[in-house]
């Protein structure tokens, strides 16, 4: 069974065809156009400025920071050359004492020596002179009028061994008599024989 279509029920059905379809722009305003240009250089200006201000920034941070590393450097090298410099003197000091210390014990070792050499030197002329009573007598008398010029004491007391007892007391007798003649005053002279020297002692006598 089929229907008609009425006028009022006819349609119609659009073309598939799909025609392209390009935008177009209107060019702007000469006015709106220069304001754009003006705000975009303004806009890069302030970019080229602020970017001048992180550069300057950066560069001053820069500078601070190496101006602290070269002073910590310094101070570090100044300290150790400080503590080098007081090792050096130290090491220096140690050596000199050493060496000073070294020098000194030469010096009295060969000092000992010449004494030991003197002494043993004047034993042997002790022993000629005590061969010649006059000789000795005469040396004992300088000897003890020597010690009492340099005492300058009213009273001072001789000390011998007992060998040479006799040849001392003469010499003491001639000091006295010498030593008043030169100073107008007498002096005491005794022979102290609870304490006499040993014989193996060169001083002899011996003033105190």
């Amino acid at each position: 069974m089929s229907h008609a279509m009425s006028d009022d029920q006819v349609c119609f059905t659009p073309s598939p065809t799909i025609w392209p379809f390009r935008a177009y722009q209107a060019p702007l305003p000469p006015q709106v156009a220069g304001e754009l240009k003006k705000m975009t250089a303004f806009i890069r200006q302030e970019a080229l400025e602020k970017a001048k201000e992180i550069q300057i920034k950066a560069d001053e941070e820069f500078a601070i920071e190496k101006s602290k590393l070269v002073r910590q450097e310094t101070s570090s090298i100044d300290s150790q050359f400080a503590k080098k410099h007081k090792q050096a003197s130290m090491s220096q000091q140690i050596t000199r004492s050493t060496l000073a210390n070294k020098t000194r014990i030469k010096v009295l070792s060969a000092r000992q020596e010449l004494l030991d050499d003197l002494f043993e030197r004047a034993g042997e002329r002790l022993k000629d002179y005590a061969g010649d009573k006059g000789k000795y007598e005469g040396m004992c008398k300088g000897l003890i009028l020597e010690g009492c010029y340099a005492l300058n004491e009213d009273k001072v007391m001789v000390r011998a061994r007992k060998a040479d007892y006799d040849v001392v007391k003469k010499a003491m007798k001639g000091a006295k008599e010498e030593y008043k003649e030169k100073l107008g005053r007498d002096v005491a002279v005794e022979l102290d024989e609870k304490n006499p020297q040993p014989e193996s002692s060169y001083e002899s006598p011996f003033l105190s």
